[in-house]
C-alpha cells in the first residue's frame, strides 16, 4: 500500500490549510492510499542550527530533540508522498513549515538526499495574494531534495480567510480534488 503524510502547517489547526489537505486526501484515500495528516500547530519545532551534526553522523536524524523534528523525518521516509501545507503569512511559508523544512532538508542533504524519488506537493492556503512565493518555497524543499513534484491543473491554492472559508473556492478544492488524481496516477503508472 502506497502511504502519504500530509504536514498541516497553519497556527490554526482547523483553518483552511487543513480543509485543503484534507480534500486532497479524501482523493487519494478513494485510491487506496494510507493518509496521516499531521497538525504542526500545537508543536514546537525550532529551525535549524546549522551545527553540522547530522552531516557528522549520517543517522537520518536531528540531534535537537523538539516536539516533531525527528518523528517528522521518519514520517517522512515512510511515507511515498508528502504533503506540505501553509497558509501565506506576508508572502511566505508559516514559521512552523520554514522550520520543517529547514531542519528535515539539512539532515536530508546529510543523508545523500534521503526523500530522492519521493512525490511532493505543496498546499497553499491564502487570503489575497503572495500564495505563489510560498508554493515555490515549499516546492523549492522538493525539488533541491530530488523529489518529484507533482501538480494539479492550476496552482495548488486555495482562497480564504476566515476558518473553512476555502469551502466557498470551488476552483480551489477541485485543483486540490485534481492534485489528489494526478498523484495516484503518477505512483500508478511508475508502477
Amino acid at each position: 500500500m502506497m502511504k502519504v503524510v500530509a504536514f498541516n502547517g497553519s497556527s490554526r489547526g482547523a483553518g483552511n490549510t487543513k480543509k485543503l489537505l484534507e480534500t486532497v486526501l479524501a482523493e487519494l484515500s478513494k485510491h487506496g492510499f494510507i493518509t496521516d495528516l499531521v497538525d504542526l500547530d500545537a508543536t514546537s519545532i525550532m529551525g535549524c542550527r546549522a551545527c553540522y551534526e547530522c552531516f557528522k553522523k549520517k543517522d537520518k536524524k536531528c540531534v535537537f530533540q523538539d516536539d516533531m523534528a525527528n518523528d517528522c523525518i521518519e514520517k517522512m521516509l515512510d511515507a511515498d508522498v508528502i504533503l506540505i501545507g501553509s497558509p501565506t503569512y506576508f508572502a511566505n511559508v508559516s514559521t512552523q513549515i520554514k522550520a520543517l523544512i529547514d531542519r528535515v532538508g539539512f539532515v536530508s542533504r546529510a543523508n545523500n538526499n534521503m526523500l530522492k524519488g519521493k512525490v511532493g506537493a505543496a498546499v497553499v492556503a491564502v487570503r489575497r495574494a503572495g500564495a505563489i512565493n510560498v508554493f515555490n518555497s515549499i516546492n523549492n524543499f522538493f525539488l533541491i531534495g530530488e523529489m518529484i513534484v507533482v501538480g494539479s491543473d492550476y496552482w495548488n491554492l486555495g482562497v480564504g480567510l476566515a476558518p473553512n472559508d476555502v469551502e466557498n473556492d470551488a476552483e480551489g478544492l477541485e485543483t486540490m480534488r485534481k492534485l489528489g488524481v494526478n498523484i495516484a496516477t503518477h505512483l500508478k503508472n511508475r508502477g
